[in-house]
């Protein structure tokens, strides 16, 4: 082991730290190694970590101290992850913000999260035309497209190096903005203290100097983030992809010999869909992982098949709290789970008195653990309510989820307590009747929402995507045949595709007003 493996090795098994440090400790062990590689340049780590260096001064020069905020809003570059990094370096926070918001949603954002500096590409910079104005921001671009000062111009001369500032483990690591799948984005700080064992997680498959991660969601989702920085805080490569499309995701994973990618599980469904996915030379992969939307175990089944290498479902919040893993590889009779809590995570299930569910009873999930949000950015109430505490008044984050827990401990998603429908004073789970819809050979994808009923007070709805010819109105008579009494669907709608998310999550609030809207109610 070299002086410098030997200071990485105590460095991150030490006291909270942070992945900047890391990447200056690799810089020095494999300078002339590729760092991160996106659509149009490679980074070796020499490089990077001098870059990071610049962006970091010029930032301390500009007046940005510990506990300030940068925001970024772009797709995936290379300068996306120095900036990143260079702010966390002089201990600053960061509000990765996505590109495919409104502008007045991101000037909301903006406002919000209190950022001095805002870092933008050419797109969205163009974007936020009509709300420039109201920024009091320091607009940076990354293209010379792009409004406010280019990043080149902007940046201190070569060699500049940043003043060291101390990790505060309380401190605001980032801010991510998340509205899931319903209601108005709400900025998530996570602490350097809640940041710092995430680059740990993934370590036993292989986040060493070999690894090349191949990342296709955007830099804004804790999705990426949690395959990002472990991946750097190893030693690896990172390969970004600015937009996700499955002939350029098998192309990229061939030339670069990909050993590790994060996919949501509709990505893994349209790479399986490509119809010569068995030509693509997949064979340097170890380990593939999976997050952020119900995976099917059928599907989990067929990666397993046809996909060199192990896959790794892992079930958790941006906000924190308990997570869970399954080791697809290790549990093929535990592909209907999303796996057992992780080391050092409690995740229960509580029952509607607050009192914890024995196995195989349903209830929501809660869990605490060493990576928990501070809490909701300027919202102290919705951080009141997300928290749940135990009788012995430890803290628990809420996820809104139904599960169960098996025998071994492992946890089944039912649905989102959110989305329970509620029919005839019965709990009616949409996750039960999507499943029954999806196993009809003509429906592709099923998403199931409740709607006003006179007679029940509320009752199911589905929109459904086809691989094959099917009447609506047959389709929900071969389901209704299959449900039970309070499940069966009133009507059924065909639509070309369901509306998602940048990371995949079916977006069943867009589906409830084009319900709202179509039916006058």
């Amino acid at each position: 082991m070299t002086t410098v493996d030997a200071e990485v090795r105590a460095y991150a098994t030490g006291p909270v730290g942070s992945v900047d440090r890391l990447i200056a400790l690799h810089a020095r062990a494999v300078p002339d190694q590729p760092a991160v590689i996106d659509a149009e340049a490679c980074i070796i780590w020499a490089d990077f970590d001098a870059r990071i260096d610049r962006v970091a001064a010029s930032l301390q020069r500009d007046g940005v101290a510990p506990r300030d905020t940068v925001a970024i809003c772009a797709l995936s570059r290379i300068d996306y992850v120095v900036v990143f990094i260079a702010a966390v370096r002089v201990g600053a926070a960061v509000a990765p913000l996505s590109p495919s918001s409104t502008p007045d949603q991101l000037l909301a954002m903006i406002v919000d999260s209190g950022a001095s500096h805002l870092f933008v590409d050419a797109v969205v910079g163009a974007a936020l035309v009509p709300v420039l104005g109201s920024l009091t921001v320091r607009v940076i671009g990354f293209d010379a497209e792009a409004p406010g000062a280019s990043i080149n111009g902007w940046l201190a001369p070569s060699g500049s190096r940043p003043t060291p500032v101390a990790v505060d483990p309380a401190a605001a690591f980032n801010i991510i903005y998340s509205s899931g799948t319903t209601g108005t984005p709400k900025g998530i700080v996570q602490s350097f203290a809640m940041r710092w064992p995430h680059n740990h997680l993934t370590d036993p498959p292989g986040h060493g100097r070999d690894a090349v991660m191949l990342l296709s969601t955007p830099l804004y989702s804790n999705t990426t983030l949690v395959a990002l920085f472990p991946t750097l805080a190893g030693g690896g490569t990172v390969v970004l992809m600015p937009k996700f499309d499955a002939r350029g995701f098998l192309e990229l994973s061939a030339a670069h010999r990909a050993t590790h990618a994060m996919l949501v599980p509709v990505q893994y469904r349209r790479l399986l869909a490509v119809p010569d996915f068995d030509a693509f030379d997949l064979t340097a992969y170890r380990m593939k992982f999976a997050t952020s939307a119900p995976f099917a175990a059928e599907l989990k089944a067929e990666v397993l098949r046809r996909w060199p290498g192990g896959l790794i479902e892992y079930y958790g919040m941006t906000e924190g709290g308990g997570s869970c893993a399954l080791l697809a590889h290790e549990h093929p009779d535990k592909l209907h789970t999303v796996g057992k809590a992780m080391p050092g995570h409690d995740l229960r299930v509580i029952g509607p008195n607050g009192d914890f569910a024995p196995a195989g009873v349903a209830g929501e999930v809660v869990g605490r653990s060493g990576a928990m949000m501070t809490g909701y950015h300027n919202a102290p109430a919705k951080t009141a309510e997300a928290e749940w505490f135990s009788p012995a008044g430890d803290r628990y984050i809420r996820t809104g989820d139904i599960a169960s827990v098996d025998a071994d401990g492992f946890f089944t998603l039912i649905g989102r307590a959110k989305d329970m429908i509620i029919s005839g004073g019965f709990n009616v789970y949409p996750v039960d009747i999507e499943a029954v819809l999806k196993d009809h050979p003509a429906v592709d994808e099923a998403a199931v929402i409740g709607v006003p009923s006179a007679d029940w007070g509320e009752t199911p709805v589905a929109f459904v995507t086809l691989r094959g010819a099917m009447e609506p109105e047959a389709l929900r008579l071969w389901a209704n045949a299959k449900l039970g009494k309070m499940q069966r669907i009133s009507a059924v709608e065909v639509v070309e595709e369901l509306p998602r998310s940048a990371i995949g999550k079916i977006l069943k609030r867009e589906l409830v007003e084009r319900w709202r809207v179509a039916s006058g109610c």
